[in-house]
């Protein structure tokens, strides 16, 4: 879900505004409650304003209001954001964005948004972390969106701003993975992706369209390709928390082929590693979290958006989406997040955290050819208010060499 609420401490002003109900459950249907929660259940409804300042999609406003429902324990255990926005280039978007946790070991989260010119998103995703037995787990995702804001500068480090061009792409199609715990620490987890993906028109006319700078036949994937790729995942994962995790390490190693013979547009493999570790210290106050990611996808003709990607919210902040593109990448996140104080407003009990963090990442050809001076650096500032045990709101500042980008959204960036 992509929206900008004010800086916090204006958003602070506006709960004073919050209502608080009580739902009789018959007019609460699973999945927004279940049996977990009392009859009739406590909910918190908070209107917010909306300002939006991405880097690709220019200034958007418009206002929300998050519904937030408790279960038994006070824990709030269904979130659901209809909010109204408007953008120069999308005109009004309306949006339904809900995340229910029936079980604590399961996850529904759906998104269902409209704008009058170009944009949409429909996605559905499901994850039970307990699915038949304790060893087994289920993931899966549907999906079918555009994104008329999309910017290409050619591939490699050194791509030029003086390159810029816009496109929109538009996506269809699922992802399932299965997997299977091996022990309680180790899992092995296989998957199916498929997709359709066409490229045409964006929606920013200052812009230049993406074949207007680089010929069609320069870059694989125009004007569309198809993928069905299968993964294969081995990981490790200590954490304490699947949504919210405070304390303990994470790795995932990760080998995808997509091919010809099963209906890709191209045949090409991909091996991905990622790292992270999440260390407290002053009684939990103060989190540190480090990421470390590669990537090396190999392949003749591999599509442009299939290749190693970065910036954007959950790599490089400092850089609009999709900033940097080539077949390889390395990548570091180091992460601050420090408890400001924790605050109950109208029953919600929230952490509100600073987040100081750098990032650190390059794409090229091959992880061989990574230089130093292929590197892009930003440090940034973030905000979060944080409630346990599911919710995340944020606000991401990062400042690169192309000038600040701001990300704001639910859940942690990594």
């Amino acid at each position: 879900m992509r929206f900008l609420t004010l800086p916090i401490a204006l958003a602070t002003l506006v709960l004073l505004s919050s209502c608080t109900y009580q739902v009789p459950r018959k007019y609460l249907p699973y999945p927004v409650s279940n049996d977990s929660f009392a009859d009739p259940a406590k909910t918190v409804a908070i209107p917010l304003p909306v300002i939006a300042a991405s880097p690709n999609e220019g200034i958007t406003h418009g206002g929300l209001v998050a519904f937030l429902l408790h279960n038994a324990k006070d824990e709030v255990s269904t979130l659901i954001v209809p909010q109204m926005n408007y953008n120069q280039y999308f005109g009004v978007t309306s949006t339904l964005y809900g995340a229910f946790y029936p079980t604590a070991d399961q996850t529904i989260r759906v998104n269902l948004s409209q704008a009058t010119t170009i944009n949409h998103e429909y996605r559905l995703r499901y994850l039970n972390q307990k699915f038949l037995d304790d060893r087994f787990e289920l993931n899966g995702m549907l999906f079918d969106f555009t994104d008329g804001s999309a910017r290409f500068f050619g591939f490699q480090s050194t791509s030029s701003q003086e390159n810029e061009t816009n496109y929109a792409y538009h996506e269809a199609g699922f992802s399932l993975a299965g997997g299977y715990r091996i022990t309680d620490k180790v899992e092995v987890m296989l998957g199916e992706r498929y997709k359709k993906v066409r490229i045409r028109r964006g929606a920013v006319p200052a812009v230049p369209f993406i074949t207007e700078v680089f010929p069609a036949g320069e870059i694989p994937g125009i004007p569309g390709y198809h993928v069905n790729d299968q993964k294969i995942s081995l990981l490790y994962n200590t954490l304490d928390s699947q949504s919210l995790p405070t304390a303990g390490r994470y790795f995932r190693f990760s080998i995808d082929n997509s091919a010809k013979v099963f209906g890709s547009s191209a045949t090409y493999q991909a091996c991905e590693a990622e790292a992270k570790i999440y260390y407290p210290w002053h009684n939990g106050r103060l989190i540190t979290v480090a990421r470390l990611a590669g990537k090396q996808t190999v392949g003749s003709r591999v599509p442009f958006l299939e290749q190693s990607i970065l910036g954007g919210e959950t790599t490089l902040r400092g850089y609009g989406q999709n900033r940097f593109i080539d077949k390889s990448y390395l990548l570091l996140n180091l992460e601050e997040r420090i408890r400001l104080f924790r605050w109950k407003i109208f029953n919600v009990l929230a952490d509100w955290e600073l987040a100081p963090f750098i990032d650190l990442g390059a794409v090229m050809s091959t992880l061989v050819e990574a230089r130093v001076r292929s590197f892009a650096f930003n440090p940034g500032l973030g905000l979060r208010t944080v409630v346990r045990p599911n919710i995340v709101g944020r606000i991401d500042v990062g400042v690169g060499k192309e000038g600040p980008a701001v990300f704001v959204g639910l859940g942690y960036p990594f």
